[in-house]
C-alpha cells in the first residue's frame, strides 16, 4: 500500500522560509517522479515542482527562482524548499507521486497524493 506523508506547513510572514517534506512508503521515489500541488480556497489545484524519476526537475514559472524541490533516496523523502514566500503563495500543499507518461503538470498524471499540509504567507 503507498502512503505519501507530507509534513513541514504552517505560518510564516511573507519573505519568509518554509521547508515541507513528502516520505513516501510503498514506492521509491527513483522509480517514480515525485511532485509537489497546491491548492488555494476556491481554486483548481495547480502544479508547483517536480523531480522526475531520473532527475530532471520542473517548476511552475510563478514559483522558479524562489522553490527549490529536491529529492533524498535514501530516505525515499521530497523536499519542497520555498524561499522568499509571498501571501498568494498561501495553499495546501499535496504530494504526489506517479510514472508520469503525459505532462508533469496534470495532476491526472499522478497516481499517489498525500494528505496535504497547509501553508499560510501572512502580509
Amino acid at each position: 500500500q503507498v502512503q505519501l506523508v507530507e509534513s513541514g506547513g504552517g505560518l510564516v510572514q511573507a519573505g519568509g522560509s518554509l521547508r515541507v517534506s513528502c516520505a513516501a512508503s510503498g514506492l521509491t521515489f527513483n522509480s517514480y517522479s515525485g511532485g509537489w500541488f497546491r491548492q488555494a480556497p476556491g481554486k483548481e489545484r495547480e502544479f508547483v515542482a517536480v523531480v522526475r524519476s531520473f532527475g530532471v526537475i520542473n517548476y511552475a514559472d510563478s514559483v522558479k527562482g524562489r522553490f527549490t524541490i529536491s529529492r533524498d533516496n535514501a530516505k525515499n523523502t521530497v523536499y519542497l524548499q520555498m524561499n522568499s514566500l509571498k501571501p498568494e503563495d498561501t495553499a495546501v500543499y499535496y504530494c504526489a507521486g506517479g510514472r508520469l507518461s503525459g505532462t508533469y503538470d496534470d495532476p491526472h498524471e499522478y497516481n499517489y497524493w498525500g494528505q496535504g499540509t497547509q501553508v499560510t504567507v501572512s502580509s
